[in-house]
């Protein structure tokens, strides 16, 4: 178990300490559970109350901050303390991997593989003809990285990840489990009688450096050339990329997204969850997309706030949600009118 001073946490998360700089901890907690040993970190003002009674013994808070009465804890100031332990989890679980080394058996490492210094390959992992993989590669149990797959340095390959054949892996990359990469695009053509002929899908799966996949994603090769994954892009679990989709550096997508063939996104596209994005479209730098938002046309405007399903401009759509709710309403005014009209034309 890896044990850091409130000194030497500081100095990874260029903090400065305000307290016992002595005091020591092993492990991580919520703020308002934590106990003795244990570090956390105050970003949420909702959270505030728990500061004074926390049992916490290092906690990390904004610089701006200002106690309304003396606590016990030892503080570390930083710019954002969300940031600040977002980094620090960071570094601890690449403390807790880098003695990860060497090759467990049974596994299975074609002659022809090539693995850069510092590896880790698990029991029941197997890795295929004319692989290259570089430096500080964790591969985890059955994994599978198929034939002619490149692996950069820096990458983390969780138990049950599986690499089609072909796939090219930037640096800097987690992969989560259960996830499969450069499986077969959804091509079909239909045929005179009714029935369908697949189309092979002959291209490859692409994914730049600093890119993070989430559980039981998958990620469909090509039909022809290469579904990329551009740098720094970050996707959650249970999410479908289909073949030739193009998604821009910095995107970051939400669970049970689907995206259809050969859409391109942009660059520092927020999508939600549940979202279904239609094929062959547009989809411009800056848009954030509303959960369960149905887009079925392209949008080449960049920084909209889009919603509803058919997706529209968040405003627009919120108006229109507006009238659907009072069609009721008006069905039954209209139908009043209709009654009177009708009174009235009698009498008349």
């Amino acid at each position: 178990m890896l044990q850091f001073s409130a000194q030497q946490i500081a100095m990874m998360i260029q903090g400065k300490v305000e307290g016992d700089a002595s005091v020591s901890v092993s492990q991580f907690g919520k703020i308002e559970e934590a106990t003795a040993g244990q570090i956390s970190f105050l970003a949420n003002p909702k959270y505030e109350e728990f500061l004074y009674i926390t049992k916490a013994s290092i906690i990390i808070v904004n610089e701006s901050l200002v106690l309304k009465q003396a606590i016990p804890a030892t503080l570390i100031r930083v710019p954002d303390a969300y940031a600040a332990f977002a980094t620090l989890l960071t570094k601890y679980q690449e403390l807790k991997t880098q003695n990860l080394t060497g090759i467990q058996t049974p596994s299975y490492i074609s002659t022809t593989a090539k693995l850069g210094e510092n590896h880790y390959v698990a029991a029941f992992a197997h890795i295929g003809d004319n692989v290259s993989i570089g430096e500080n590669v964790k591969i985890f149990a059955n994994v599978v990285i198929g034939e002619n797959v490149k692996i950069g340095s820096n990458v983390i390959l969780h138990p049950g990840v599986v690499i089609y054949a072909d796939c090219v892996l930037g640096n800097n990359i987690t992969i989560h489990s259960g996830s499969i990469i450069g499986s077969d695009g959804f091509g079909f053509a239909p045929k005179a009688d009714g029935s369908f002929q697949k189309v092979p899908q002959l291209g490859n799966v692409i994914i730049e450096d600093n890119v993070e996949v989430g559980s039981n994603t998958t990620i469909d090769r090509a039909t022809i050339g290469s579904t990329i994954i551009r740098k720094g892009v970050k996707l959650d679990n249970l999410i479908q990329v289909a073949h030739n989709v193009e998604v821009g550096e910095n995107t970051v997508i939400a669970a049970q997204t689907g995206i259809s063939g050969s859409t391109k996104i942009g660059k520092n596209v927020m999508i939600g969850g549940q979202v279904g994005i239609a094929g062959h479209l547009n989809i411009a730098d800056g848009i954030k997309i509303a959960a369960k938002s149905g887009i079925t046309k392209s949008f080449k405007e960049a920084n909209l706030t889009l919603t509803g399903n058919p997706a529209g401009e968040h405003n627009a759509s919120l108006r229109a949600q507006v009238y659907m709710k009072n069609l009721p309403n008006l069905e039954k005014r209209v139908k009043e009118l209709e009654i009177l009209l009708a009174q009235l034309t009698q009498k008349g």
